[in-house]
């Protein structure tokens, strides 16, 4: 179908979906062993020692803005035409920039909260105009500051469907998480049971963040007539469907 210079909020959400179900079999795997380390955390530390409950929640947070970029490295793989990526090489691949996503996080997080904090509006904004921060940094190896001025050039013109589609995913999500942490509640009859559950219900919803993140990125680029660094040796860059690249041609 062509979607000519526009960017739908079904069409993203579509990509957002076909992705989790074709590459479910290393985004599972991978943010069921992380988010496990903070769902055992969160289930030995009392909730009145509040030196340990800081150290599980810094422990949390480095953990999502890790596997947010191992799932942004994710779909750069498949958009470049790889498709053998393992969990170790994807934690490899987000490495060198945690620093920098950790530090861009904050800043949104800070950002964000001041803003709903004041007013929806600016808060909405803001939510909106920083979008694809992550994959300013994973794929095109921007630092902090660079990475929220290049979201918001890659956002600007697409403002409401941006929004859109970022609300609606982060609804989607929440309503999951909410049946699925009541079914973990339901279920679990001890601590360890509770803390497994827990974890699987973190894990089934942890991906859609960065894939939302990442499809955008590349949606709004092929908008702007932009492309992606490539890994070496590759081709990327174009919004891939899914579609394996073809073989080389035979040398006789």
């Amino acid at each position: 179908m062509d979607r000519g210079n526009t960017l739908g909020v079904g069409d993203v959400l579509s990509r957002v979906f076909d992705l989790y179900k074709q590459h479910f079999g290393v985004l599972i795997p991978a943010a069921f062993w992380l988010f496990l380390v903070v769902s055992i955390l969160s289930g030995i530390v009392g909730q009145n020692d509040v030196g340990l409950l800081l150290v599980v929640a810094v422990v949390s947070f480095a953990v999502a803005i890790l596997y947010q970029g191992m799932v942004v490295s994710l779909v750069h793989d498949v958009q470049d035409g790889r498709r053998d990526s393992s969990v170790g090489e994807l934690f490899n691949s987000v490495g060198p920039v945690l620093g920098p996503l950790i530090g861009a996080s904050l800043l949104y997080g800070i950002g964000v909260g001041i803003g709903f904090f004041l007013l929806i509006v600016p808060g909405c904004i803001l939510l909106t105009i920083w979008a694809v921060i992550a994959p300013a940094i994973v794929i095109e190896k921007k630092g902090v500051t660079d990475a929220f001025g290049r979201s918001r050039e890659l956002v600007r013109g697409f403002g409401w469907p941006v929004f859109g589609t970022v609300i609606v995913a982060t609804l989607i999500t929440a309503v999951a998480s909410i049946i699925l942490t009541g079914i973990a509640d339901a279920i679990a009859g001890g601590p360890i049971l509770r803390i497994v559950f827990g974890a699987l219900a973190a894990t089934l919803t942890a991906p859609v963040g960065g894939l939302v993140a990442a499809v955008l990125y590349y949606r709004l680029l092929e908008l702007k007539g932009d492309s992606a660094p490539a890994h070496p040796g590759d081709g990327g860059g174009e919004w891939n469907e899914g579609v394996p690249p073809p073989d080389p041609p035979d040398p006789a």
